[in-house]
């Protein structure tokens, strides 16, 4: 990661292109931190001198590029959802000026009285977004890039983070879990996938939610990925039944729009839940890595939930049986059954 000395001479960079501006006329001196990010990217808040704010982007190169974040930006607000607006950019230096969507993630704002509106609004925006999805507009979510995911699991959660060691069986055993999820991921329709559609990147906007943010990662792949982001979210829970009531709200508008989902409730609900799995598999491997490779550790106090969502997913699915025997031989448990589909 970057050092301190490092970020000192970023960020005296970024005041120099800020002062340099004529429109807008930004106030550098009244740079501060707007919010931290589990990447390199940091990103600032500035004074307008006309009154109001923007953010500041510093995107360091080599480590990260601005290019996809401008292109996805360019391309999301075509659907007609709300991303920030880019109004100054320095592509070689990694620098951003963006239209301020405010600090009031949906996060802070989630309480059982406001979650249903929020989640509602969310839910429109998502199909909103799909309805005008083509190809060859984004990378694709492959069969490569979901298998690379699903590795940061063994490599970094089992191996680094519980200093598992696999033996032949175990291995072959957690390949075939992959491989069938795998093969119902790509089974599925494509569409735009915001990639990190969750309570922390979403914001609550007086004109209307939500303001939609970090989504630089943008891939054209399973149409299920954003709501499992957004419905199992790593930060915040919510009953089961709360998730299923939600999740068919969403199936019962975006077969309305015209999206390709599944036309069974069941097949649909089956596609949410295979796709969650490979998304939560991955997310532990990513906490993993912020962990042991990045120095930070704020991830790790959201690690049981994520492996909550795991646990309980896994062992509805007799074809995910393997993946419960490997954890209960990690946690020292005895295995069950208790098999539901």
């Amino acid at each position: 990661m970057s050092t301190p000395a490092n970020d000192d001479i970023r960020l005296s960079r970024l005041t120099d292109w800020l002062a340099k501006l004529e429109a807008p006329k930004t106030l550098p001196a009244t740079l501060r931190p707007a919010s931290s990010d589990a990447s390199f990217r940091r990103y600032f808040r500035v004074d307008v001198a006309d009154g109001g704010t923007l953010i500041a982007m510093d995107a360091p190169p080599p480590q990260e590029d601005v290019r996809p974040f401008v292109h996805v930006a360019a391309l999301f607000a075509g659907t007609g959802v709300t991303v920030p607006t880019i109004l100054a950019s320095d592509i070689e230096q990694g620098f951003l000026l963006l239209s301020d969507l405010g600090s009031t993630t949906y996060l802070k704002q989630l309480n059982p009285d406001t979650a249903h509106k929020l989640y509602l609004d969310a839910i429109e925006a998502l199909v909103q977004l799909q309805v005008h999805s083509a190809p060859g507009q984004l990378p694709e979510y492959d069969r490569e890039l979901l298998h690379r995911e699903l590795m940061l699991f063994p490599d970094w959660y089992l191996s680094k983070h519980r200093n598992a060691v696999l033996d032949d069986k175990q291995r072959s055993d957690l390949n075939g879990v992959f491989d069938t999820l795998l093969a119902n991921n790509l089974a599925q329709a494509q569409v735009f996938v915001h990639r990190d559609y969750h309570s922390r990147n979403l914001m609550v906007l007086p004109s209307g939610n939500p303001g939609i943010l970090d989504f630089q990662d943008a891939v054209y792949g399973p149409i299920t990925y954003d709501l499992v982001s957004l419905l199992r979210d790593a930060y915040i829970e919510w009953d089961e039944e709360m998730v299923l009531d939600w999740a068919v709200r969403y199936w019962e508008h975006a077969r309305r729009a015209g999206l390709p989902i599944a036309s069974d409730i069941d097949m649909f609900y089956r596609d949410f839940e295979f796709m969650g799995l490979q998304r939560h598999l991955k997310v532990l491997g990513i906490f993993a890595r912020l962990y042991h490779r990045d120095a930070k550790d704020g991830y790790l106090n959201d690690m049981p939930l994520v492996m909550q969502y795991v646990r309980k997913t896994a062992y509805r699915y007799k074809e995910f049986s393997p993946l419960i025997r490997l954890l209960d031989t990690l946690d020292e448990k005895q295995t069950g059954t208790g098999y539901t589909f």
